[in-house]
């Protein structure tokens, strides 16, 4: 755990250190994000928060290689060597966008072509539990790769849609990557698998690159992260995911919650990542109906709704959080427990008690409004 924890604190304090660099540079290039009818921002912001995150990814995976404990983990499997890669190629692709604003369809081709990579050198869902009989299911290639991409692509888009506030996408995916975290670290507890897993280092980094930045990018931001720092973090967010949900073989697992064993990989990663993922589902199916491209952007996201409603800019980001962590560490606790169905049930029930809190919250400041 300490090892983690290094890894961790390496991530982060190279990401915040590096940010004043990357905000330098996009000035220099003019990667500026300049006010939009959409946009909450009023002045212009400089983007390219990406730039810095990949250097925290990097630092924090370099130390890892040079420690005894997680040293293992890139000489026994090829994720960290995957994501490197896929990385450094989305981050790049973020980069052109934040400076020229590529047209949807280049970007989506970009996005398959790292999420490509990424799955191709190693980081692949490759079982699954057959609900009948409750034993492991091999996915082939001609399997295991579409789906893997797919998931890459959702994550990818999912992180990028709900980056329209300060703070708000390098929050969630830190929430998130500490309950992907957790998860991975408690089923080589409790399975007695080595603690050192690429499932549990990757949420470690990502989870270090979002803590270091987010002192930049919280409300009033100073740099935003961009479609560079966005669809990293979703790649990296979609690597932690399949190498723990896609590569432990399930038909295995030990936790304690034997009645939902076949849930548990599709549960998990929908639990941790809910308010990107939803929010990703709802602006697709919304901007789908109207006729629209599901990129086109909008002001209709979860986030402009809580403002909406009388929600000021830092609260909305922390209710945000509130969900998130709920949801995603609910969830994560849930799969552990000797009796899941009170835990979700609480889940459920504390999450519905705050968006009654919410509107009413909202309804009392229209009101004085």
């Amino acid at each position: 755990m300490r090892e983690y924890l290094l890894v961790f604190a390496v991530a982060a304090a190279v990401t915040f250190l590096t940010t004043p660099v990357a905000r330098w540079i996009a000035f220099r290039i003019g990667a500026v994000a300049w006010p939009r009818a959409r946009d909450v921002h009023a002045t212009p912001t400089p983007r390219l928060g990406g730039l810095a995150m990949l250097a925290g990814l990097y630092a924090g995976l370099e130390v890892a290689d040079r420690l005894p404990f997680l040293s293992v983990v890139s000489q026994d499997w090829s994720e960290t060597r995957a994501v490197l890669v896929a990385g450094t190629l989305i981050c790049l692709l973020g980069v052109a966008d934040d400076r020229w604003e590529l047209d949807s369809l280049t970007k989506l081709a970009g996005q398959v072509a790292a999420a490509g990579v990424m799955v191709l050198l190693g980081v692949q869902w490759s079982f699954a539990i057959d609900r009948d009989s409750q034993t492991t299911i091999s996915f082939g290639p001609e399997t295991a790769v579409p789906l893997s991409i797919l998931a890459t692509l959702i994550l990818v888009n999912a992180m990028n849609f709900i980056d329209g506030l300060d703070g708000l996408a390098a929050g969630v995916a830190a929430i998130a990557a500490g309950a992907t975290f957790y998860f991975a670290y408690q089923i080589a507890v409790i399975n007695g698998f080595y603690r050192a897993s690429p499932a549990a280092l990757l949420a470690a980094v990502t989870a270090g690159v979002c803590v270091g930045f987010l002192p930049h990018n919280f409300n009033p931001a100073r740099l935003f992260m961009g479609d560079s720092g966005s669809m990293l973090i979703g790649l990296l967010s979609a690597a932690s995911m399949i190498s723990v949900t896609g590569q432990v073989a399930y038909g295995g697992y030990a936790g304690p919650s034997r009645q939902l064993p076949s849930l548990i990989p599709l549960a998990i990663p929908l639990a941790v990542l809910a308010v990107p993922v939803l929010d990703f589902g709802l602006a697709v199916i919304r901007r789908t109906k109207a006729g629209r491209s599901p990129f086109a952007a909008d002001k209709m996201h979860l986030h402009h709704r809580i403002l909406s409603i009388g929600n000021s800019h830092v609260r909305a980001v922390l209710l945000m959080y509130f969900w998130a962590a709920l949801v995603g560490f609910g969830g994560v606790a849930a799969s552990f427990s000797d009796s899941p169905l009170p835990i979700l049930a609480a889940t459920v029930g504390v999450g519905l008690l705050a968006l009654v809190a919410l509107l009413l919250t909202g309804q009392r400041a229209a009101r004085r409004a």
